[in-house]
């Protein structure tokens, strides 16, 4: 680690993520300050030079976002107020007193049609609204600000707020048997371990593009196999096909990112997902 770091400020502060972050237990003095909706209009950039001003951090993690992936094909405006433009605000009033700025953005920034593993430097090509608003975060990020950190991350569940992790153990107690889609693969990440790498991260001067994800590879049929065996539920899963269940966004098919940002920074790589969903069921004990 290579600068002092005593104060972050994250934005989305009640979402999975951020209320992961503001609830960090550090062994040092560091202090971490959650500005939630209510206490920061990202889509102000008055209010966003306000709150900064107001608490001087070191580091800025900017975590809110407009995360309703159907709903933005329906709100491609308001998607982007908030992704795009709401990015542009926190970057350029991050840069103004001199904070570290690190941007939560997506796998959807890219097509899903790879069969291997994306590289960080690999040509994005979103396919929905949500995408491409993110992406569009991504650039304003590397535009407006000179000290940035960009991770990409994929199918994040966590203790707090909604994912499928606890969507799965929910339909466990209503039925036996459920279908889950086969066709799309990726990296399940846990929010306590990409917590974790970012803590590490916005702590050195290693600015630029990560891809941030637990490690190993699995479809949302195979990651729901292993929630019900691993947490001792009988429930019959069948496979299906993202055809039998058709959405407003298109999914990608393949979101399985490289981590080659981390390798090459000599970084602390995510452990394997398998065990991070066994630490998360246990409730990290």
């Amino acid at each position: 680690m290579t600068a002092s770091i005593r104060k972050i400020l994250v934005t989305g502060a009640g979402g999975q993520l951020g209320r992961e972050l503001v609830l960090w237990k550090s062994e040092s003095d560091m202090e971490i300050i959650g500005c939630g909706r209510e206490d920061l209009d990202i889509t102000d950039l008055e209010d966003c030079r306000r709150a900064l001003l107001l608490n001087k951090p070191d580091a800025v993690i900017h975590c809110a976002a407009y995360t309703t992936v159907d709903q933005a094909e329906s709100e491609p405006d308001e998607a982007f107020r908030v992704n795009a433009a709401g990015t542009r605000n926190i970057a350029v009033a991050a840069r103004e007193v001199g904070a570290k700025l690190c941007y939560i953005s997506t796998d959807y920034v890219f097509d899903g049609a790879a069969s291997i593993p994306y590289n960080e430097y690999d040509a994005t090509n979103p396919q929905t609204v949500y995408g491409k608003s993110k992406l569009a975060g991504e650039q304003l990020v590397q535009t407006l600000h000179d000290r940035y950190f960009i991770v990409r991350t994929s199918w994040l569940y966590g203790r707090y707020g909604n994912n499928f992790v606890k969507t799965m153990l929910k339909l466990a107690q209503e039925r036996d048997h459920l279908k889950v889609v086969q066709d799309q693969v990726g990296s399940p990440t846990f929010t306590y371990d990409l917590a974790q790498f970012i803590i590490e991260l916005i702590h050195t001067d290693k600015f630029g593009l990560y891809h941030a994800s637990n490690t190993g590879v699995c479809s949302w049929y195979e990651f729901a196999k292993e929630i019900f065996e691993a947490s001792g539920q009988s429930v019959q899963v069948e496979p299906c096909s993202t055809a039998d269940f058709p959405r407003p966004a298109p999914r990608p098919a393949y979101s399985v990112m490289d981590h080659c940002g981390i390798r090459s920074n000599d970084l602390s790589p995510l452990r394997h997902w398998r065990e991070a969903l066994v630490c998360y069921l246990k409730d990290c004990e």
